[in-house]
């Protein structure tokens, strides 16, 4: 990728207990990837050896700024960003919206909004999350994800 860092191109597929299709539907699975805990996201990013890790909040930010910047950081609103890293995108990033799980089970937002965790805590239950939003078609740094939530998974390395 343009941030000179190696970023999987599909959402994370590692089954793991804490980690779920949306609905529980297979078929989800193989279009969105699973969706993980906080927690759970570092540990299958780890599984797939080789120095692969769950990013940090700052390496999303330096992916995002690569392609225009967040909405917090570009004019535009994080609108270039998220066409270029959307599934379809020039940079073949592909994020897909694939919705998310709250702490009490509920699936919600299915082709709505694309949510990635990062690696960076914020307090000892929430963590900043990136969020692709298609209703604005804008790319979100964001904080106060529940750390017991399951969101979309990308992994890096060096």
């Amino acid at each position: 990728m343009a941030d000179g860092k190696e970023w999987k191109t599909k959402n994370l597929t590692v089954n793991t207990t804490l980690s779920w299709c949306y609905q529980n539907l297979e078929t989800n699975c193989r279009v969105y990837g699973r969706l993980y805990t906080w927690a759970t996201a570092q540990q299958a990013c780890r599984s797939l050896g080789d120095g692969w890790r769950l990013p940090t909040e700052n390496e999303w930010r330096g992916l995002a700024k690569a392609y225009g910047g967040v909405s917090q950081d570009s004019e535009d609103r994080g609108k270039r960003a998220y066409e270029a890293l959307r599934e379809g995108g020039d940079t073949r990033f592909n994020a897909v919206l694939g919705g998310g799980r709250s702490e009490d089970g509920e699936f919600t937002r299915l082709q709505a909004h694309g949510f990635y965790w990062t690696a960076t805590e914020i307090t000892a239950t929430n963590a900043w999350f990136y969020n692709f939003g298609s209703g604005s078609g804008g790319l979100y740094r964001q904080s106060g994800g529940e750390k017991q939530a399951a969101f979309s998974v990308r992994c890096i390395r060096d």
